[in-house]
Parts: structure tokens; sequence; C-alpha cells
């Protein structure tokens, strides 16, 4: 595919002529969960006017709730590796940095991360690895997820994988849908030619089309769920947005599916990369609370990520304006839950440094379900399936049960007596809101996991 950067312009130098009554029907629109083109989310870019940025942020999480409910979907990144042969401006792990200290982790070391995640009650993980491998080369990744899975701590497991590695060859795209992972993950980064030849300096991810083209191979390989993003920051993100529509639509009409995730991650910085501390085209947080409301509207049915570069006041304020699934408790260096030294050689800073149980917590407190469920991908919901479910908001039917019956799990097994407290009441308040049948599906459920069972989903 390419990007059509001449349409990109045009659409965003015809948004500022766009009217106050125009930009009112497109968030009439928007509320059908149908998505927007390319002119509606440019003229929604455009927005400056308070009463407008206020009606576009409650459209937002009208279509949020409408989609997916109050769920939060929590998950951890487990780094194994930062060996890397590229050389990316803004990565600390870029190959010019000889400062930091390079490791692979072996597997008894993966087995020990993947138990300290799971003793504080993590379900699901991104495993994320540099873009070069140990000796045994891709085998090394696979490895890893096997491991990852291997490891059990009494009830205790991860159930679910995702991965965010290097772009493959279909065939090796087909060996990691054998590894049974859920979400294959990878970030353009900017999708501006011009940007990205700046800030990818040497090794394979200087090749624009061949990361771009990352999706293709991977759905063809037969893996259901791709998730996509940008590194906000390095471009402007206005046309940012406009381009992953491009790729997205691409993916729709030559799969039938887009994607899973969207990620929105933010420049932070990090050791040996002056670029991330002074990005190219700054995104004020206002403009970052517009890219997520912006994207919940461009693409309701996806899953919108929101990761712990940011600080837990900026998260909140996302969590009510589409944002879907976030990261908690996160490390971004190779053994940073389990050695003694967790804060070596980290990829970037994070602005949320609190723990799992405290994200818990505080997502409750604010009326969200804090989810942990892995039910869609075992059950078969994934790509078309699960988009033909999404799309129509009929998802919900099926997150929130499992999203309360994972929570109690959560709660009983691991939550903190204060969590537990904030947990059972928010539990109970979820209830109260559901429609007759989910709710008694959910209270179905409940009583299984107070009565001793574990991993029960619809």
């Amino acid at each position: 595919m390419k990007i059509n950067e001449e349409k990109i312009q045009q659409c965003l130098q015809s948004a500022a002529q766009r009217s106050e009554s125009e930009i009112w029907e497109i968030l009439t629109k928007a509320r059908k969960l149908e998505g927007l083109e390319a002119d509606d989310v440019a003229a929604l870019c455009s927005i400056s006017d308070p009463d407008l940025l206020g009606e576009l942020f409650r459209t937002a999480r009208e279509v949020k709730d409408e989609i997916y409910g109050r769920r939060l979907v929590l998950f951890t990144p487990l780094y194994v590796s930062n060996l890397c042969k590229n050389d990316c401006a803004y990565c600390a792990f870029r190959s010019s940095n000889r400062d930091l200290n390079r490791r692979a982790l072996t597997m008894d070391e993966i087995a020990a991360e993947t138990s300290a995640l799971v003793d504080e009650g993590h379900k699901r993980v991104l495993l994320v690895a540099g873009e070069a491998y140990p000796r045994d080369g891709f085998d090394y990744i696979l490895r890893a997820i096997d491991t990852v899975y291997s490891v059990k701590r009494g009830s205790g497991e991860i159930r679910r994988v995702n991965v965010n590695v290097a772009p493959l060859e279909e065939v090796d795209f087909k060996r990691l849908k054998q590894h049974n992972i859920g979400t294959y993950q990878i970030f353009q980064e900017t999708y501006h030619r011009e940007t990205y030849a700046k800030v990818h300096l040497r090794g394979a991810k200087t090749d624009f089309d061949w990361r771009l083209e990352a999706m293709d191979r991977a759905i063809a390989a037969g893996i259901d769920d791709v998730g996509i993003g940008v590194l906000f920051g390095l471009a402007d993100w206005r046309f940012e947005l406009l381009a992953l529509q491009q790729h997205i639509h691409h993916l729709e009409k030559r799969f039938g599916i887009g994607p899973h995730t969207i990620s929105v991650p933010r420049l932070e910085p990090a050791t040996g990369a002056d670029l991330a501390s002074n990005p190219p085209n700054p995104v004020s947080d206002l403009a970052f609370r517009k890219i997520v409301a912006i994207l919940r509207l461009m693409v309701p049915y996806t899953g919108i990520i929101m990761s712990t570069r940011e600080t837990a006041d900026i998260r909140r304020e996302t969590f009510a304006l589409g944002v879907s699934q976030i990261s908690a408790g996160s490390r971004t260096n190779p053994g940073g839950y389990s050695s003694a030294d967790k804060k070596a050689a980290a990829q970037f800073s994070l602005g949320d440094v609190r723990s799992l149980d405290e994200v818990v917590a505080d997502v409750a407190r604010l009326g969200y379900i804090p989810s942990f469920c892995t039910g869609c991908y075992r059950l078969g919901r994934t790509g078309a399936d699960f988009m033909d479910l999404a799309k129509p908001g009929e998802i919900k039917r099926h997150c929130a049960p499992n999203g309360l019956s994972s929570f109690l799990e959560y709660l009983m097994d691991y939550g903190q007596p204060k969590t537990q407290e904030t947990g059972m009441v928010s539990i109970a308040n979820a209830l109260e809101t559901m429609d007759h049948e989910p709710r008694q599906r959910a209270q179905a459920m409940l009583e299984k996991i107070r009565a001793g069972r574990r991993d029960v989903f619809c």
C-alpha cells in the first residue's frame, strides 16, 4: 500500500473552511458508530472552540460506552531483550547508544519475570523485544512465548501473550501464529515518509515500506488480530491521524478487518536519545486528548491503548475519551520485574509508575471495571468475528460479564484490602446498570468465582 500524502494535505487545507454547523453534523454522524471519512477527521482536528471541544469529548465517551461499556482491559509489557540493530533517533535501545547495558533474558529469567507478574495478578502481557535476536534468531521469541505460557503459580497464570517484535516474513508470521499469540502489534512510528527517513538512521527499520506492509503479511499468514500505532511527536499529529486512517481502510478493503487495537504513545525522554526530549512536533495535552477522542469516532470498533508513558492524571482524562485498554505496573527494561536493578536500561521514561493494585483501585474508584479477560481469544471471537460483534456494540454483552468475573478473581486472589473494598462496590454498581440477560450471566459467573472456580468466561 501507499500513503497518499497529497490527499492528506488537501484534507487538512480544506478543514478550516468547515462551518460550526458542519462540525455538529459530523459529531451527529459519529454517534451512528459507522466511523468517519477523511474530510470529517480533518475537520475535527481543526476544532478549537471550547463548546465544540466539549461536544467532541462527550461524543467520544458516548461511543466508547456504547461499544465497550465501562470496562478497561489491563495488561503489562514484558521486555525480554534490548538487543537492536536499528539506530532510531528517539529510542534508548538504538544501536549507537554505547552506554546501554545490552541483554537478552534467558528462558529461566523470562520465567522469573513471568512469575513476578503472575504474583501481582496479571493475566495478559505484551512481549516486547528489540529488533535483533540472540544466536538462535527468531526461535528465541517463539521459545520466550512458550516459556511465558508455561509458568503456573497456584491458580495464577498468563492467559494471553500479545507480541511486539520486528516485522517478519510471512512464513515466520505463520510460525508466530502457531504459538498461540493474541494480537501482533507493531507501530509505523510515523507515516510521514520524509520524517521517517530522518529519524531512522540505520538498520532494517530504515525500510518504510517493509514496515508499512507488515500487517498485510501478518493477516495473510493467519494472524486475526493486529495492533497498529503512531509515536506522536515525530510529525504533525493531524497528518498522522489521516495516514493512520488510510492504513486502516487498506486493511479493511483487502482483508475485511481493521486493526484490533491502536496505540497512541507520545515521545518521552530516553537515555542516549536527545530527540526524544525535544520532539520535532510536540503534542500538547489538549491535542493529545483530541487525538484519543477523534480516533474513537474514526474507528469506533477498535481498542485504543494508553500506556504508562503518560502520567496518571492524563491517563484518567483519556479513559473518558475512548481508551479501552491500559498498561499498568509497567517496566520497559529486560529483567525489570524480578531483578534487583529494576530501573536500568529502560527504553523510555515512564509517567505512571504506580503498581498494578494502585491502578486497579484508581480505575474502580472512577467507576470503570478493571478487566483481565481473555475470553474472546479462546472462544474464537477474533478477526472478522470480533468485528461483527464490536461494530454494532454487541461485544459489550460479553465484555461486561467477563470483565466482572476476571475483576472479582483479581480482588479475591491479589487485591489489597482497600482495593477489595472499592472493587466490591464497583462490581455491585456495575451489575445494577446491566441489562437483564447479561446481568444474570454475570451473577452466575461471579458465584462460580466466589465458590473457588477460576478463569470463568463466556
